[in-house]
C-alpha cells in the first residue's frame, strides 16, 4: 500500500501527495489528474474543495507547525 503525505502549507492550501479519493457529501468521487491535490483552507477557493490561490490574494495567514515533543511526553 502506498503512503500519503499531507502538507500543511506555510500561508497557503493543503498539499496532498499519494493516491487518494476525494468525495463530495452526497458520495460523489471528484476526478483527480495525477500528481498532488492541493485543498483549500483559507475558505475563499471559488473551487472548494480545491485551492485556487484565492489565499494570495485575500492575505491568508497560518504558519502551522508541528509541536515537538520531548520523548515519555504525552
Amino acid at each position: 500500500m502506498a503512503d500519503v503525505k499531507v502538507t500543511v502549507r506555510k500561508n497557503a492550501s493543503y498539499m496532498i501527495e499519494g493516491p487518494i479519493t476525494v468525495v463530495d457529501p452526497e458520495g460523489n468521487t471528484f476526478t483527480l489528474g495525477e500528481g498532488p491535490v492541493f485543498l483549500c483552507r483559507c475558505g475563499h477557493s471559488g473551487n472548494k474543495p480545491f485551492c485556487d490561490g484565492s489565499h494570495k490574494r485575500e492575505g491568508f495567514n497560518a504558519d502551522t507547525r508541528a509541536s515537538v515533543k520531548e520523548p515519555g511526553q504525552s
